[in-house]
């Protein structure tokens, strides 16, 4: 292998590297199927989701993860694999992978690393699930509004009672 060649493969593995350090969580998926047409609008959900998706060389990637947090997502890069990074919201690249592959029926999860943890395909599909940051909030700031504002009116029927 040439001086040159070596040079390139060195570039990409430390650009793995770089996105790894930055990522709460990384989804690897077999993408095998998808249309030119399904691929673009897959990107584009992602870029919506502030999600970096790539396809990298197996070889690469292994060599990027070898000694991390990340090591064992080498058990399963066999065959066509992409990687989607979150540097934001976790749960975002298998929120959006998941409504994808519901959509197109094809495609695959293949394993997961979430805040250093690492999941199998069924353990994405249940990560895929969780709401986003956003909902989770606005739902936790509904349960907790709705009886303060029971309480407010209660105390204000009362403060009415009284002045009558």
């Amino acid at each position: 292998m040439s001086v040159e060649a070596q040079a390139q493969k060195q570039v990409v593995i430390d650009e793995i590297k770089e996105k790894l350090e930055k990522a709460q969580s990384l989804v690897v998926i077999d993408y095998i199927g998808t249309t030119v047409a399904e691929a673009d609008a897959m990107r584009k959900k992602l870029r919506e989701a502030n999600v970096d998706y790539t396809v990298y060389k197996n070889t690469l990637f292994k060599r990027a993860i070898a000694g991390t947090e990340y090591e064992k997502i080498g058990e399963v890069l066999d065959g066509p694999s992409a990687f989607a990074f979150s540097y934001d919201d976790a749960t975002a690249p298998a929120r959006v992978l998941n409504e994808v592959i519901n959509d197109y029926k094809k495609m695959a999860f293949k394993a997961a690393v979430v805040e250093g943890e690492y999941y199998d395909a069924d353990g994405i599909k249940k990560i895929a699930n969780i709401p986003s940051r956003e909902v989770l909030i606005a739902k936790f700031m509904g349960s907790i509004q709705s009886p303060i504002s029971k309480a407010v009116r209660t105390f204000q029927a009362i403060a009415d009672a009284k002045a009558e």
